[in-house]
């Protein structure tokens, strides 16, 4: 990453220390949602997040050697296709959505079926879907945004 843009030094050490741990935080609640509070949209939000948070520091070049427009937008795409392919799978065991994976017992990790897999897709959809509103909000701005366009007078 490119030390001439974003902010001072000591905040991109910093930000390097801290988005790995924020990332793996936001793995475990998506992983762990079907025991705990949390799950894939909570953990999509934290993975947002960390993604912004690279780019508040480092500047928009910094953030487009790990996530680009396009990588986002086959992400947010294969997110809520798996999760469209979850659900059409439990059509085969009877009804849509229905679980057909052995359960196991309450609170271990594999207790949930199919229910980890629908938490980590929509883990994938919300990150990458919320980081594109991100960038398109911060760096494209408005449609159609001019000066003279803002109802007051010229």
């Amino acid at each position: 990453m490119k030390e001439e843009q974003g902010m001072s030094i000591l905040v991109k050490r910093i930000t390097r220390m801290t988005v790995s741990l924020i990332l793996l935080y936001g793995f475990y609640i998506a992983l762990h949602g079907h025991l705990s509070p949390g799950g894939g949209f909570a953990g999509g939000v934290i993975f947002a997040l960390s993604m912004i948070h690279i780019t508040l520091a480092f500047g928009a070049e910094g953030v487009k050697e790990i996530m680009s427009k396009a990588k986002a937008s086959f992400l947010e795409s294969a997110g809520a296709l798996l999760f469209l392919l979850i659900g059409v799978s439990g059509i085969l065991s009877g009804a849509f959505f229905l679980n057909f994976l052995p359960t196991g017992y309450e609170f271990r990790f594999f207790s949930g079926g199919t229910m980890i897999f629908s938490n980590m897709a929509i883990f994938i959809k919300v990150g990458a879907g919320l980081f594109a509103v991100f960038v398109v909000l911060a760096f494209l701005g408005p449609e159609g945004h001019t000066e003279d366009n803002d109802g007051g007078e010229k």
